[in-house]
């Protein structure tokens, strides 16, 4: 009995190191890494209402933009696809298992309200996942009505 309970709690232990030791990770969709360069920003810099809605990550402005790039690619790593976005957002698509897609979106920021911005000022990185099935069908447009007979369409 005494034995179990050693080897158990030595387990207990491994266990509880194992994890310290491990990176932090965005929520469980995302698995979202804590990359060398990024500093972990769980408020979000207090920016865009995103804290407890993503996972923030911080680094000087001047370097945000390689972190974002180290980001896609290590995503990519990961089967996720970048499939659309504009200057500061990247949505990546990944395949599920069973059918149908999962969605993240990464966005880059940095508070506007500063009049004077430097470099060296921090930038954030937001990962948050997009509700749902991204591939599923989407409803299609109403048909436009059918023309009366003996009219021609303009």
């Amino acid at each position: 009995m005494i034995r179990n309970l050693l080897a158990a709690t030595a387990v207990l232990m491994i266990a509880t190191a194992a994890q310290a030791q491990e990176p932090a990770r965005g929520g469980p969709t995302t698995d979202v890494p804590l990359l060398p360069g990024a500093q972990l920003a769980a408020d979000c810099g207090g920016l865009l209402s995103l804290s407890g809605s993503a996972f923030c990550v911080t680094a000087p402005l001047g370097e945000i933009g390689a972190l974002a790039d180290a980001y896609i690619a290590d995503l990519e790593t990961r089967q996720w696809l970048a499939a659309g976005g504009d200057d500061n957002r990247v949505v990546f698509v990944k395949r599920r298992d069973g059918g149908g897609c999962d969605g993240l979106q990464m966005q880059a920021f940095y508070d506007t309200s500063k009049a004077d911005v430097t470099a060296t000022d921090p930038g954030y990185l937001a990962f948050a996942t997009i509700p749902g099935d991204i591939c599923a069908a989407q409803p299609a447009s109403p048909a436009a009505p059918p023309a009366a007979a003996g009219t021609v369409p303009q």
